[in-house]
């Protein structure tokens, strides 16, 4: 069942039954220090105009100032304090061939992993995969951080899914070196992922900020869930992870407490079926499992 949950999710995890989700992917704020807004623009037409647009005409472009409901504060003072609980549900509930993919920067992941080594045992951790982009300012006072990391922890250190011949391939650096039938094939990716931002003027685009790739989520849920299975993120902002899902064939739990997230994910979503449930009419406050 496909559930858009709007409220705390720690309240939500402890609601949720043991060993009941196979896959977890959870992108958390990343502790910056800034406020996350995405920025928008707006083109207007003007001869003396920054840009070119069809049939020569220029045009000007205005940076639109973003609502006060917009974005989110991402400051935590005692971040990995706000993190464990909740980790500590996610491996409470995540079932017992499951996986669990954290999606942090280069400023915090080493407190992570440290963290998740904890709660999860150190031999249950598999992979740090990089995922590597090119885009935005470049830095002239050091080199300049374009990658993010996802750690990739499993519930039992032998017993996971992993499929691996449901990945998406890559193309070979070199396919001369290879033959025709292996270049034209393309080969398995590694563990760091060359893949695009999402684009600001790209039809994936929802205007959410920090919204993640539909790409590097659909690797994630086809390699390492099955068809008719539930993916849970519990830090779901634009729902990128429900798209993967059900474009997949997976169901979805996704639960944010910014209004603006889950409205957001409602209006992604409805292409996919997904529709909000109606109040009950009883009057009942009676909360359900999520899963």
């Amino acid at each position: 069942m496909n559930r858009i949950v709007h409220g705390d999710n720690l309240k939500t995890l402890r609601r949720m039954a043991t060993a009941s989700v196979p896959l977890i992917y959870v992108d958390p704020p990343f502790n910056t220090g800034r406020r996350q807004v995405r920025t928008q623009m707006k083109t207007i037409q003007d001869d003396a105009g920054d840009r070119t647009g069809f049939g020569g005409r220029r045009y000007r472009t205005e940076l639109q100032r973003p609502s006060n409901a917009a974005g989110y504060q991402d400051t935590f003072e005692d971040f990995l304090g706000f993190l464990r609980p909740r980790l500590v549900e996610a491996h409470r509930v995540l079932s017992d061939t499951g996986s669990l993919f954290f999606h942090i920067d280069y400023r915090e992941v080493h407190y992570c992993k440290v963290m998740l080594d904890e709660i999860f045992g150190r031999a249950c951790f598999q992979n740090e995969i990089i995922w590597a982009y090119d885009y935005g300012a470049r830095s002239t006072k050091r080199w300049p951080a374009k990658h993010d990391t996802i750690l990739w922890y499993t519930k039992n250190p032998e017993r996971y899914t992993f499929n691996l011949e449901a990945t998406d391939r890559i193309p070979y650096m070199a396919p001369g070196l290879v033959g025709a039938t292996k270049a034209a094939r393309g080969k398995t990716p590694t563990d760091v992922w060359w893949h695009t931002i999402v684009s600001p003027t790209g039809k994936e685009k929802t205007g959410y900020a920090t919204q993640k790739p539909l790409g590097v989520l659909e690797r994630i849920v086809r390699v390492h869930s099955n068809m008719g299975e539930t993916v849970l993120d519990f830090f779901a902002g634009s729902g990128t992870t429900g798209e993967a899902a059900a474009k997949n064939g997976r169901a979805f739990v996704l639960v944010d407490e910014s209004a603006e997230a889950v409205a957001i994910m409602e209006r992604r979503l409805k292409q996919y079926g997904y529709r909000k449930a109606r109040k009950r009419s009883t009057g009942s406050t009676k909360k359900k499992t999520p899963v």
